[in-house]
C-alpha cells in the first residue's frame, strides 16, 4: 500500500432479540451462542480511517471517540489485522462519532466496529466481501458482526476453532417487514461494568451458564420461523423471554450484574400496561438499564408517549429498521 489512503464509513446499532452473551474463545472474540438481530436506523456510528506513510504502525496510531483522543487496545487491535492483511506497516488516524450514548447499553461498539472495519479495510485498500467484513468486525466486537447488515440479522456461533464459520448473515430486509423500536432512555452515563468484563464473569460463575448455551439453538428457531412468519406476536414473547433469560444469567453471576435501575423496572411495566390494553409493543434490554419497545409503526407514537411519561425515563428515541454498513463521503 503506498500513498495516503482513507475512507469513511457509517454503521448502525442492533439489538438483539435472542441475545449473545459469553465467548468461547476470548482472543477470537467468538461468541458461545448464536443471536438474532434488527438493525436501527436512527442509532449511527461515522467512522474515518486515513493510513499515512510517514506514520509508523500502532505507536503513532490515533483513535478519536466522539472528539477526544481515546485509548483503546480493541480499535489498535482490529487496525493491526488490518495491515496484516493488506501488507502495510502504515500508522493510522481513526476519527469516530455516534450520534447517540456511548458505552451505556445502546450497542455503540455494535456500530463502531462495524465502521471501523469498512473504513480500515477500505482504505487500506482491500475489498472484502460481506462475510469477510463481518468476521473482521466480530474481532472488535462480537455483535458489530450483525451491524455489516441492515433489517434481520443472524449471527451464527459456528463450531471452527479458527472462527470462520462465527459470521452474520442478512435474514430478512426491513423492507419487507417494518418495525418501529422506541428506545428508552434512562441512564445517560457509562455503564459500570463493559460488556466483555461482564461476559467472562457469567461464563465462569453462573450456574446457569450451560443452559444457557444448550437452550440456544431452540430460541434461534424459533425466532427465524417468527420472522418468517411476520408474526409479531411470537417474535415479541421470544424478545422478552431471550431478554430476562439473559438478565437471570447476569443475576447469579459473581458478583451479580445488575444494569436495571428504576427507570429500567418502570419502563418494562409501562410496555405490559401498554399491553394489557390491546397495543402489541414488547421490550427487551441489553447489557445496560436502556429499554427498548418493539412495536408495529402504527403503534410507534402511542408507545413512545407513554414511555416518555414513564417515571425514571429520560428521553426516547424512535428508530425504523436500518441498512447495512456503507461507505460515506467524507
Amino acid at each position: 500500500m503506498d500513498g495516503r489512503h482513507s475512507a469513511t464509513a457509517r454503521a448502525h446499532s442492533n439489538i438483539a432479540l435472542i441475545k449473545y452473551w459469553g465467548k468461547r474463545d476470548d482472543t477470537l472474540n467468538i461468541p458461545a451462542v448464536g443471536s438474532i438481530s434488527i438493525t436501527l436506523d436512527a442509532l449511527a456510528t461515522d467512522t474515518h480511517v486515513e493510513f499515512r506513510p510517514n506514520l509508523g504502525a500502532r505507536q503513532t496510531d490515533e483513535f478519536w471517540l466522539n472528539g477526544a483522543l481515546t485509548q483503546s487496545p480493541r480499535v489498535l487491535g482490529l487496525l493491526d489485522l488490518v495491515r496484516e492483511r493488506a501488507g502495510t506497516t502504515q500508522g493510522a488516524v481513526v476519527t469516530s462519532s455516534n450520534d447517540f450514548l456511548t458505552g451505556a447499553g445502546l450497542a455503540s461498539s455494535a456500530s463502531g466496529f462495524a465502521a471501523l472495519a469498512l473504513a480500515a479495510s477500505t482504505a487500506a485498500g482491500l475489498a472484502l466481501n460481506a462475510r469477510e467484513l463481518s468476521i473482521l468486525a466480530r474481532r472488535g466486537s462480537g455483535s458489530a458482526a450483525r451491524s455489516i447488515f441492515g433489517g434481520y440479522v443472524e449471527m451464527h456461533a459456528g463450531s471452527r476453532d479458527d472462527g470462520a464459520d462465527a459470521y452474520a448473515e442478512p435474514i430478512l430486509s426491513p423492507d419487507h417487514w417494518p418495525l418501529s423500536v422506541v428506545v428508552a432512555i434512562t441512564a445517560a452515563g457509562p455503564k459500570a461494568i463493559s460488556s466483555t468484563h461482564g461476559m467472562a464473569g457469567s461464563r465462569a460463575t453462573s450456574p446457569f451458564f450451560p443452559a444457557w448455551v444448550d437452550t440456544s439453538e431452540q430460541n434461534l428457531a424459533e425466532m427465524r420461523a417468527a420472522i418468517a412468519g411476520h408474526d409479531l406476536a411470537q417474535l415479541g414473547e421470544l424478545t422478552e423471554y431471550s431478554c430476562l433469560k439473559l438478565h437471570a444469567l447476569m443475576l447469579t453471576s459473581r458478583p451479580a450484574l445488575i444494569y436495571w435501575n428504576a427507570g429500567t423496572i418502570a419502563a418494562m411495566g409501562t410496555v405490559r400496561e401498554l399491553r394489557a390494553q390491546g397495543v402489541a409493543v414488547y421490550f427487551t434490554i441489553d447489557a445496560g438499564p436502556q429499554v427498548k419497545a418493539l412495536c408495529a409503526p402504527a403503534d410507534a407514537a402511542l408507545v413512545a408517549h407513554a414511555l416518555a411519561a414513564t417515571p425514571g425515563v429520560l428521553q426516547t428515541r424512535m428508530s425504523a429498521l436500518g441498512r447495512g454498513a456503507h461507505l460515506v463521503a467524507a
